[in-house]
């Protein structure tokens, strides 16, 4: 069945509206971490606890998220872009009012439910707003405000952790979300994708492995490595994951088909969102507490000091992806990962108990300008590389596979840092991170390394159906019902 689409607003209101809720999604990603040692201080918990303050949004976030554009395929996107938010904003609220830890952790997790329906389906009413010669642009603008929420939230969060309180930082998604509903409803276009009927099998295997690779990541530091239940968890969840991929070989409608990853296109840009994902939002987690913990800067001064690589994605993305229109997306980011991994490794390097501010910043100019050519053409690369009426669920699954590796990131490098170091000092704290770095700076070389997987624009053109561009430039002309995608 063809996508089909009912006539309501314009590009620019499209924009506007998903990119403000994309920005919500992604704030909410990093703007806890520098509240962390006052959450820590105000309501208890040791460091498995702020792990899942973190990781509890991230994971439902992630296994949550091709459910979501499933749902928004099947029953109206609009429809469920605004039922997505209505959860998002009511679980902000709920977070900001929690009594103590556990509660902040539960209504994370629920944040992360609403953030997965809502989220997925920005990238994809953004494309059906767009006309295809624009897309580029427009990829790029949207990628311009999710750099803006990474940059803001250590600063958002920080300030107002140091100057009202840190149920700020929830708070500050309510009226957000209250001014965006009525705007999605009267001005968001509803489409619809293909009508396939849902994957229960399906998401159940995504979930199920899912969480039990994260549980068993973030647990083992804090019970130990040979704890029955951590041992459980990743070896059920790598079984179930195997059992999705087999699922999504053979099944009718699966909720990710696994002929999309005959796409070298797909799997390479997925691949390396992933990668790219575990060693940034790791790295950050980290960094964020060490330059509270350890340098001794307030809330604020570690968010502003933070600006030259969480800030970069605002002047860079938009250029980022005009370049992705020219010249393909495959160089900018393969450019933008390796930039990335040199300034996670130059941040190992200079890492310390007592390190100056400029010794650190060039580490993090260097990172902002990989992470600003990283994100537009990331998004124009997943959307081109499959048919139109599956980017939904293509939108879903690399969103998904991001969330996954943040959550694996801050697992994984957590620890990491506990094996090597801890809370007990500062030289204590820098003995724990400068491994962990090393570990995110590899990662996301990895992630370097699975972007060349990509093809090139002129091979793809060379080789693929009319219209076709697997190198993230726009195109206009739907292929035939079963069709390869570009690139295999």
């Amino acid at each position: 069945m063809p996508e089909r689409t009912a006539q309501r607003g314009g590009a620019g209101w499209a924009l506007v509206i998903t990119g403000a809720a994309g920005f919500m999604a992604a704030l909410d990603n990093l703007v806890v971490t520098t509240a962390l040692p006052s959450i820590r201080e105000d309501l208890g918990g040791a460091l498995h606890d702020l792990e899942w303050t973190v990781s509890a949004y991230t994971l439902t976030f992630a296994v949550l998220l091709m459910t979501g554009a499933s749902l928004g395929d099947r029953f109206g996107r609009r429809r469920l872009f605004m039922a997505g938010l209505t959860v998002f904003t009511a679980a902000s609220a709920a977070a900001a009012l929690a009594p103590g830890i556990d509660s902040l952790i539960a209504a994370r997790a629920v944040q992360g439910v609403g953030a997965a329906v809502m989220m997925p389906l920005t990238l994809t009413l953004l494309t059906a707003a767009v006309p295809a010669e624009r897309r580029g642009m427009a990829y790029g603008v949207w990628g311009a405000v999710n750099g803006l929420a990474v940059a803001s939230g250590p600063l958002i969060g920080g300030s107002l952790t140091e100057h009202v309180s840190w149920q700020w930082i929830f708070w500050l998604n309510v009226p957000l979300g209250l001014a965006l509903l009525p705007l999605a409803r009267l001005r968001l276009r509803e489409s619809y994708g293909s009508g396939a009927p849902l994957d229960l099998p399906g998401t159940l295997l995504a979930s199920g492995g899912l969480f039990g690779i994260v549980y068993g990541l973030v647990r083992g530091p804090a019970v130990g490595w040979s704890d029955p239940l951590v041992l459980l968890g990743p070896t059920a969840g790598t079984a179930l994951l195997a059992g999705f991929v087999l699922h999504g070989s053979r099944a009718a409608h699966p909720m990710l088909p696994m002929r999309l990853f005959r796409s070298r296109a797909f799997t390479g840009i997925n691949a390396a969102s992933l990668l790219m994902f575990l060693g940034m939002f790791g790295s950050i987690f980290l960094l964020s507490q060490y330059l509270q913990g350890a340098l001794g800067y307030s809330p604020t001064e570690a968010g502003l000091r933070m600006l030259p690589w969480t800030g970069m994605p605002m002047l860079v993305a938009p250029l980022a992806g005009y370049l992705s229109d020219r010249v393909g997306g495959r160089p900018v980011v393969a450019a933008g990962l390796f930039l990335q991994a040199a300034g996670l490794a130059w941040f190992a390097l200079v890492a310390a108990a007592d390190t100056s501010y400029a010794a650190q910043l060039p580490a993090l100019v260097i990172s902002g300008l990989g992470m600003s050519l990283y994100f537009a053409p990331a998004s124009a690369l997943v959307m081109s590389s499959v048919l139109p009426q599956e980017q939904g669920i293509a939108s879903g699954a690399n969103n998904a596979l991001r969330e996954v590796g943040g959550a694996l990131g801050v697992a994984v490098m957590s620890s990491v840092f506990s094996a090597r170091g801890g809370y007990a000092s500062a030289q204590d704290f820098a003995d724990g991170l400068r491994p962990a770095l090393w570990a995110g700076a590899a990662a996301v070389a990895l992630a370097g390394g699975a972007a060349l997987l990509i093809p090139s624009r002129r091979r793809a053109r060379d080789g693929a159906a009319p219209g076709a561009d697997a190198d993230g430039g726009a195109t206009a002309v739907a292929r035939p019902s079963g069709a390869t995608p570009a690139a295999l």
